[in-house]
């Protein structure tokens, strides 16, 4: 964590906290060997730095210094960077061509993991695992969402288009899936069982909140034209992973 404040909190947890800046090369120097990594550093816009300096170069600064010295490497990246846009099935073959920032960057990231632990050298030993993570909801991650449908704000975006989304727990679930039985060099799409259309998403919402019906609008500029559904057949095959959460009914 940057966050001395942070790190406290960590420690009363009985977490041993490390105080580093992922842009800050030096900073690092202090990351101890380990069995696993789980790397899920999101974009702090308030950090002002930019998307691909965080996402790429501080993941590229973090594997120069951890790559020779843990075992598995799982980094968190997003069904962002599919760019399908006409409502197809996709999975793990699937070709990747984001048209939107957030896509290309995190192809992009993925790409230095594979730098540092080349699929054709993966063993047991030295490996990763990239999961692509689908939206994730849970407890307090839709805070904003309730406060403009309870204002009755639109909702941009298509509203036939699908959402592929993941519980937060299911989600952990996944990573721990991925550290106990993960192939080496494989990715994993971690989705839930059912993609819904944002139509049905919201007016789900709307009602639990006992909010208004939601209106939509479309903004390219601020949606893109994504449409794709996300299949999890292989994280259900290959980490045997039964969801809690297998649709937004239960979530």
């Amino acid at each position: 964590t940057r966050s001395a404040e942070h790190a406290e909190r960590f420690r009363k947890l009985g977490l041993l906290p490390i105080v580093g800046d992922i842009l800050d090369p030096a900073s690092l120097s202090d990351l101890p060997h380990a069995d696993t990594i789980l790397y899920a550093v999101g974009f702090d816009r308030s950090s002002g730095r930019s998307r691909r300096e965080i996402y790429v170069d501080g993941l590229r600064n973090v594997l120069r210094e951890v790559a020779g010295r843990v075992g598995r490497f799982i980094y968190i990246s997003s069904t962002s960077v599919y760019g399908q846009n006409a409502g197809e099935s996709i999975d793990e073959t699937s070709e990747c061509l984001p048209t939107r920032e957030n896509g290309q960057v995190c192809l992009a990231a993925e790409q230095v993991v594979w730098e540092f632990f080349p699929r054709r050298d993966d063993s047991a030993t030295h490996c990763a695992n990239v999961l692509r993570l689908a939206g994730i909801y849970g407890p307090s991650r839709l805070l904003r969402r309730e406060a403009e449908l309870k204002s009755a704000a639109p909702v941009w975006g298509n509203p036939e288009a699908f959402l592929n989304l993941i519980h937060v727990d299911d989600a952990m679930a996944a990573v721990l899936a991925c550290e106990a039985q993960g192939e080496p060099g494989e990715t994993y799409l971690v989705s839930d069982d059912q993609p819904i259309r944002r139509r049905e998403y919201y007016n789900t919402l709307a009602k639990l909140l006992g909010a208004p019906p939601p209106t939509f609008a479309e903004a390219a500029d601020r949606t893109g034209n994504l449409n794709k559904q996300c299949s999890n057949r292989k994280l259900r095959d290959e980490l045997e992973l039964r969801l809690q959460y297998p649709t937004i009914a239960e979530g």
